[in-house]
This record gives C-alpha cells, structure tokens and sequence, in this order.
C-alpha cells in the first residue's frame, strides 16, 4: 500500500468533506483518505517500527476505524489532528500495548531523566551527516517496544507524558520511566 502522490485539501475543506461523509458522501471520505494517506502512512511506518507490511495493516484500520467514527468529528480540532489521534490510538492498540511493556525495575535508585535529549542532539546535527542518522535509527531501533514507542511519541510527535498515559493505557510515571530509558540507552548507544 506504498501511497502516491495525495491531493492537497485544505482544514476548511477537510472539514466540509468530513461533515459530508459523516453523512455517508464515500466520495467525500474518499477525497479525505486520498489527501491524507501519505501523511498516514508515514506515522503508522514509524510507530511499526519501519515494518512495512504491519504499517499497510495500520493505516487500513486507521482509516476504517475513520470510516466508522466519522461521525464523532466534531470539528472542534483540525481533521488531520483528530485523525492523526486516532491512528495513533489504532496503531498502538492500548490492550496489546500492555502486554508488550517493558518493566524498568533495572533503573538504579537516583537515576533522573537526562534533560540533554538525544532528539535534540540529532536536531543540531548536520542533515548530511548520513552516518549518525543511520547510527541513531539502529539505535532506536534496539530499544525495547515500550521505550521506543514513548521516546517516538514525546520527542518526535510532541506529546505530554499525560497524553501519552492516555493514548496508551500507561501510568505517566511509567512514561517518564520509559522515555528517561530511552534517552539513557541511546546516548550509551551513541557514544
């Protein structure tokens, strides 16, 4: 489900065409799923890892749980903010995350969260430094599945440890846990 090139909608527009497909315009759902598939599928092929096929499997349940749900977009956002929650929302699954948390018992007593993030520190680094790209993707890419997601979802999409609770189904202290891991393990990783 590689997407091609999507047409560009406006919020006003995505709007209109959202309140007619919540009226079941498929053709309005359809301009909404064309404008907003690559967008998507690039969030879902992050959260999975980089695994293409569970990314394809994703952003066909994000849009049909869009499909479904419809009708509970207010508009009180911006449909691409509140279809970008839901995907999340699809893509994490809260039950299963769980399931696959990892415990952080590991972390010696004192340990605070490192305010010198490595999302950052990628930040200020060059773009054509293509060596410490691909070293920082194999590094996250080692993290445990409960880190990643939480170093993902707080340094790259800018969620607060209390949304991140929220979309998965985790205590915020555990969040914090999560992402001070992370950041820990990359930066031992890096050096």
């Amino acid at each position: 489900m590689t997407p091609a090139a999507t047409d560009s909608v406006s919020e006003p527009e995505d709007l209109a065409l959202a309140r007619r497909a919540a009226r079941g315009d498929l053709q309005a759902f359809e301009q909404l799923y064309r404008s907003h598939l690559g967008r998507i599928y690039g969030l879902c092929c992050r959260l999975c890892n980089g695994d293409k096929s569970r990314a394809d499997a994703a952003t066909q349940d994000a849009f049909v749980r869009a499909w479904e749900h419809i009708g509970s977009f207010r508009g009180d956002a911006l449909f691409s903010t509140w279809l970008h929650r839901l995907t999340v929302n699809v893509v994490l699954g809260e039950k299963r995350l769980l399931k696959r948390w990892v415990s952080f018992e590991d972390l010696g007593p004192g340990e605070t969260d490192d305010e010198d993030s490595i999302s950052s520190a990628a930040q200020r680094a060059p773009v054509q430094d293509v060596g410490l790209r691909m070293d920082l993707e194999r590094a996250v890419a080692r993290l445990p599945k409960g880190a990643r997601t939480v170093l993902f979802l707080h340094d790259v999409e800018g969620y607060q440890h209390d949304e991140i609770a929220e979309l998965t189904g985790i205590a915020v202290g555990t969040s914090k846990a999560q992402l001070h891991r992370a950041r820990r393990l990359l930066k031992e990783w890096l050096q």
